[in-house]
């Protein structure tokens, strides 16, 4: 039988179908293998090829708009002794956009310079959206690049709230995408990316048939 979601796949259409239902269903792939009577590998295969339709689906949606939250986080081990700061030794730095009530959306970064996170917010932020931020310095000049209205809160004087003003929404994200990969004992740099978008995926499409959509994604481009 023909499976159009796997054109040059050998398994059978009902047979990925299975593989992507327990997928939504966030099992592991030890789990999948053990369901649907595949390789471990083979498993392993399509939930990658699965992960980068995601990623590439992510990348590719429209810049958010409305009311905002920027933010850092930093994934990877523990800190080490006596590294301190944003970009600390060994650790993974990580750039999130999360418009309230809506989607979020995130990208892996070399710093937390101005130019690198103002680069980001430009391609991705609609320039009449209100902006929510700490008080990192990478934030100054928000205005001065047309974005008029950006209110800040001042974590360093543990201040996480002033009204309207706050990073609630992004900072739920960064403990939802952590408290997931840490399922996995250990990413790789290698995988990192896609388990990252995963995150990002799982969390804007929590409300929806996940299943539904990821086929729906892979419909429209095939995997191999």
């Amino acid at each position: 039988m023909k499976n159009r979601y796997a054109k040059r796949s050998k398994i059978s259409e009902p047979k990925f179908r299975q593989l992507v239902r327990l997928f939504s269903l966030n099992l592991e792939a030890t789990q999948i293998a053990e369901l649907t009577g595949l390789n471990r590998n083979t498993v392993n295969r399509f939930l990658r090829a699965i992960r980068e339709r995601l990623a590439t689906f992510c990348e590719q949606q429209s810049p958010l708009a409305g009311e905002v939250e920027v933010d850092e986080s930093f994934f990877g081990p523990r800190r080490v002794k006596g590294k301190r700061g944003r970009g600390a030794y060994g650790k993974t730095i990580v750039f999130g956009v999360f418009k309230r009530n809506g989607k979020v959306y995130t990208e892996i970064v070399p710093d937390c310079s101005k130019a690198t996170l103002q680069a980001i917010i430009r391609g991705k932020v609609e320039p009449e959206s209100i902006i929510y931020s700490d008080g990192w310095r990478g934030y100054n000049g928000l205005v001065d690049v047309g974005y008029g209205k950006h209110l800040r809160v001042d974590h360093g004087r543990n201040e996480f709230a002033r009204g309207k003003a706050h990073i609630n929404g992004i900072e739920g994200f960064w403990g939802f995408a952590k408290s997931r990969l840490t399922r996995f004992r250990g990413v790789s740099q290698a995988t990192f990316f896609l388990h990252l978008k995963e995150c990002e995926f799982r969390f804007n499409y929590r409300d929806q048939n996940m299943y539904r959509v990821i086929l729906k994604i892979i419909r429209e481009n095939p995997l191999f």
